[in-house]
């Protein structure tokens, strides 16, 4: 990390300091929407297990932004439950190979709502596995996240494609890397986490992708390494962002992506939002918020280093 700007940041006002962090986070998730963007305007011409391969190699260049001062490169491997590890690195595997299938197959708005269900399946997991107490509201949370799907998905009205499996199952995946941060993040160093979301990827998208590698064009190189590139960057701000300002002002800047979306496939791909879009979308966005608003009141153990941000 760089030592000049986290002493510039020491110097500033707590207000200020703040507004900065929440400003990163807003640039972040910009970065996370251009990172989807060069997955669609892949087209599907590049595997999805090879173009996860690729992404998470370039993600390796971010590991000396995010390795704070304690921790060794080795710690990338190493951890205290190597079974939660390998849980973490098979999550990550899943929700990169499903979002990417999502993405392509889905409009950018369409893919990005269904993926914003990750909040309900956190309190699921949260309660199955955690054992975490969640009252009437977080449930009526949940029921209502569920109905915003039925409404962006039209269930008789449209037919349901790989693509909606694909970024509800991306949203579970995501859901599941929080638990597990959550149930390792007293014990486990960040470096090791951030590493199983990168090593698992590697390891096993290159596995499956070894017997139909495709070697992309110049101009597929320029949309994967925006792929790759642009999630690491967003990983880097948002990990400024997180030593500016305090979760409860981070997280929320996470739902600007739906408005980079409807933008993004307005602008490049020349899809417009329907009615039943919008407030399917609303819905699942309000749901989310409010679940993470309560978690913000009760503020559980976990809270200041994993609450409810999309898990890259």
């Amino acid at each position: 990390m760089d030592v000049s700007g986290s002493t510039a940041g020491a110097s500033l006002d707590p207000s200020s300091r703040v507004a900065r962090g929440v400003l990163l986070a807003f640039i972040a998730f910009v970065a996370y929407s251009l990172s989807d963007a060069s997955v669609k305007l892949l087209a599907g011409s590049i595997p999805a297990f090879e173009l996860v391969f690729l992404g998470a190699a370039l993600g390796l260049l971010a590991v000396p932004m995010v390795k704070g001062a304690d921790e060794r490169w080795s710690d990338l491997l190493r951890c205290r439950s190597r079974l939660m590890w390998c849980l973490r690195a098979v999550a990550a595997v899943a929700g990169s190979v499903f979002s990417v299938i999502a993405f392509t197959m889905l409009s950018m708005a369409e893919a990005m709502a269904l993926l914003f269900l990750m909040p309900a399946f956190v309190t699921i997991l949260s309660v199955i596995f955690l054992k975490e107490p969640v009252g009437w509201r977080r449930w009526s949370a949940v029921l209502v996240g569920f109905l915003g799907v039925l409404i962006v998905l039209r269930p008789g009205l449209q037919p349901f494609t790989m693509g909606h499996l694909a970024a509800i199952l991306g949203a579970l995946a995501g859901a599941v890397t929080i638990v597990i941060l959550r149930a390792l993040g007293p014990t486990e160093k960040r470096i090791s986490l951030y590493g199983a979301g990168l090593i698992g990827p590697i390891v096993a998208s290159f596995l499956f992708a070894a017997p139909h590698l495709v070697m992309p064009t110049p101009r597929q190189w320029i949309f994967v390494l925006g792929y790759g590139l642009l999630a690491a960057a967003g990983n880097i701000l948002l990990q400024l962002a997180s030593e500016h300002a305090p979760a409860s002002q981070v997280a929320p800047a996470q739902y600007s992506q739906m408005l980079w979306a409807v933008a993004l496939d307005a602008l490049l791909f020349g899809i417009g939002i329907d009615l039943p879009m919008i407030l399917g979308s609303i819905v699942i966005i309000g749901a989310g918020l409010f679940t993470f608003e309560r978690e913000r009141i009760r503020k559980p153990r976990w809270w200041n280093r994993h609450p409810l941000i999309r898990a890259r």
